[in-house]
């Protein structure tokens, strides 16, 4: 049976979010979220074992972050969408530059991004884990909010976690862009969960150990985690920061659902997340950016596929807009 998702997690106050203190790790921290509106209180649940020891990173964890810079944001050149002309872009073929069908059988799944599941060959393999990259206003939560209602409109279940807002705003920006969060929640098919960085970070090893039994309980087949940057903030030391966002990713795998993390640019680079660490360990990478015209004409935006283990995707830069109802990518634009 699916776990109800009674109401909101983290208690808020007028004066701001109030730390909730962990007593230990076996704390409940998914029932503990979500017991504040109407205060009661859930059964701690079950540990998972972590199972086999198949390594669930194609990446070599250690070697390929040893030598990682941390922090590099400076938008690069091309450029983006919404009031373009003529000499803003070139149209090009319907049909994407694939390479040969993929090798694989594994079950996909479409995004739900207008003009960007056709830059995918059969879409993202489930239980894929996807990092959205991007600077402040580039769109990262509207990503997540559309990727979620994607399943939601057809049926699917998922969880919408949150570092940044607050339950009610997230569920309230859902809406505005015409998706039924609110009734989605009212019908036990999404949960929305608002938890204060702190507490995630003090109590991340309950979480770990957690979060696998609960989303398979719910039976969430997607699930967001808006930011994973805030999170990463929380860890001063940077070997420390390393190890507990690679064990998160790993109950993220554990878990079995197609998550999406999203995550603040580098301040040097566009083309990097804040610090440098979760491109290593996801199977997808989508970069989100600013594009500034040398002529100081009106900054754009594109978007861009770094990489999606097990599919074929379209490598080449694209334009695309923020509009009342979500995310669109002109597909048949070519930057230059």
């Amino acid at each position: 049976m699916s776990r109800p998702f009674r109401s909101s997690p983290t208690v808020r106050s007028a004066d701001g979010p109030q730390v909730i203190a962990v007593a230990n790790e076996d704390d409940d921290w998914f029932d503990r979220a979500l017991e504040a509106k109407d205060g009661a209180g859930s059964p701690t649940a079950d540990e998972r074992d972590d199972g086999d020891d198949q390594p669930l990173f194609e990446d070599d964890f250690d070697a390929a972050l040893q030598d990682v810079e941390e922090g590099t944001d400076d938008s690069n050149n091309s450029e983006g969408p919404a009031g373009f002309d003529d000499l803003d872009f070139v149209l090009g073929s319907d049909e994407p530059d694939f390479d040969a069908e993929p090798d694989s059988d594994l079950p996909r799944l479409d995004l739900g991004i207008d003009g960007l599941d056709r830059m995918i060959q059969g879409g993202v393999p489930e239980r894929s884990l996807i990092v959205v990259v991007g600077g402040a206003g580039t769109g990262k939560t509207t990503f997540g909010l559309q990727f979620l209602h994607h399943g939601l409109a057809a049926g699917e279940r998922a969880v919408f976690i949150t570092l940044e807002e607050s339950r009610d705003r997230v569920i309230n920006s859902a809406t505005e862009k015409g998706y039924a969060f609110d009734e989605y929640v009212a019908d036990g098919q999404l949960a929305v969960v608002d938890v204060d960085p702190i507490e995630m970070a003090n109590s991340l090893a309950s979480i770990r150990n957690e979060l696998p039994a609960l989303v398979e309980e719910f039976g969430a087949s997607r699930l967001v985690l808006d930011s994973v940057s805030l999170l990463e903030m929380m860890y001063e030391d940077r070997a420390k920061r390393r190890n507990e966002i690679y064990d998160f990713a790993r109950s993220l795998k554990e878990a079995g659902v197609t998550a999406l993390l999203t995550s603040e640019a580098a301040e040097a680079t566009a083309y990097a997340s804040r610090y440098g660490i979760v491109e290593y360990l996801t199977d997808a990478v989508i970069v989100l950016q600013y594009v500034r015209p040398d002529d100081f004409r009106e900054t754009r935006l594109a978007v861009e596929i770094q990489k999606i283990r097990d599919a074929n995707h379209s490598r080449e830069k694209k334009p695309y807009e923020i509009t009342p109802d979500g995310i669109s990518v002109h597909q048949q634009a070519n930057l230059f």
